[in-house]
């Protein structure tokens, strides 16, 4: 009797039990994730202030209209890095969202299951965590050796190259978050299976593509590697046809900020400042034009 009261009794103390350990674990798992955001939060806080500081001290008048100053020259800007930048990045965007787009809907809509999609999907993410100095290795030896000379054609493949992962991920996860009742509402009105694509997955993940889009033009708008063996430098105006060194920011402020000119560190913080801001008002002008979708 007395063995089945002890017994009794341990079975009631143990669901306490039980529920302060669990009480005990959730308070731990709360403290050290808290703290490990405010870590991370005061580590980018801190580059984010040591960033905007520098970067305005060496804001000018002439920065957005002087090309880059020759070594140990005094004053100019980075007008034409700016322009090489925009036009670098423009061309791998360009090159990049018809590519990615297409890829993606294809391993989502036609490659379901099928060995070639997840062949597809295997050498896409290798490509996605592939070091970007590896990129510019192959297209230096794919366009630059064999034209022999630098060029901005080659730097916007190389581009292109970085940023079609990115999209091809993002547009076949958002467009598998459709869900299959619209496929099916579309083909029961007798709608071929691309008609079905265009206007309806693609429409009801238009939000989705695009924020994978401007992820990828974030991601390539600052590379310095492959830039540094396709479109190199220079401290020249922006020529149309591209060939040669192009000017482009990334490039630019690695080179300017190891130089011992104040005057060119000063120019490489206000170009880092640049790219950053350029990236938050593009994700922020993106939220502002798909929210009346993602609400429809």
């Amino acid at each position: 009797m007395d063995a089945s009261n002890t017994i009794a009794a341990t079975a009631q103390r143990r669901p306490g039990r039980l529920r302060r350990g669990r009480r005990v674990a959730d308070r731990i798992l709360r403290v050290g994730c808290t703290g490990a955001t405010l870590v991370g939060a005061l580590v980018l806080g801190s580059i984010l202030l040591m960033l905007i500081i520098q970067g305005v001290r060496g804001f000018t008048p002439t920065m957005f209209t002087s090309p880059t100053p020759g070594p140990g020259s005094e004053g100019g800007g980075i007008a034409n890095a700016i322009l090489g930048s925009l036009v670098l990045t423009g061309i791998g965007i360009v090159v990049a969202t018809p590519v990615g787009v297409m890829a993606g809907t294809f391993l989502a809509e036609y490659g379901r299951g099928s060995k070639l999609a997840a062949l597809i999907r295997f050498l896409n993410d290798i490509l996605l965590s592939a070091p970007s100095i590896l990129i510019g290795l192959f297209v230096y030896t794919l366009m630059v050796r064999p034209m022999g000379t630098y060029s901005g054609w080659a730097g916007g493949v190389a581009l292109a190259i970085i940023a079609v992962p990115v999209i091809v991920r993002t547009t076949e996860d958002m467009l598998r978050l459709v869900p299959g009742t619209l496929r099916e509402a579309g083909a029961a009105l007798g709608a071929p299976p691309s008609k079905v694509i265009m206007s309806v997955t693609w429409r009801a993940a238009s939000a989705g593509i695009v924020t994978g889009i401007i992820l990828a033009l974030a991601r390539i708008a600052g590379e310095t590697a492959p830039l540094l063996f396709t479109a190199l430098n220079n401290n020249s105006w922006f020529s149309a046809d591209l060939m040669g060194g192009v000017a482009n920011l990334p490039v630019m402020i690695y080179q300017f900020a190891l130089s011992p000119y104040p005057n060119w560190q000063g120019l490489a913080w206000a170009g880092a400042l640049l790219i950053t801001a350029t990236i938050l008002a593009l994700s922020i002008i993106a939220r502002l034009v798909i929210k009346p979708q993602i609400s429809r």
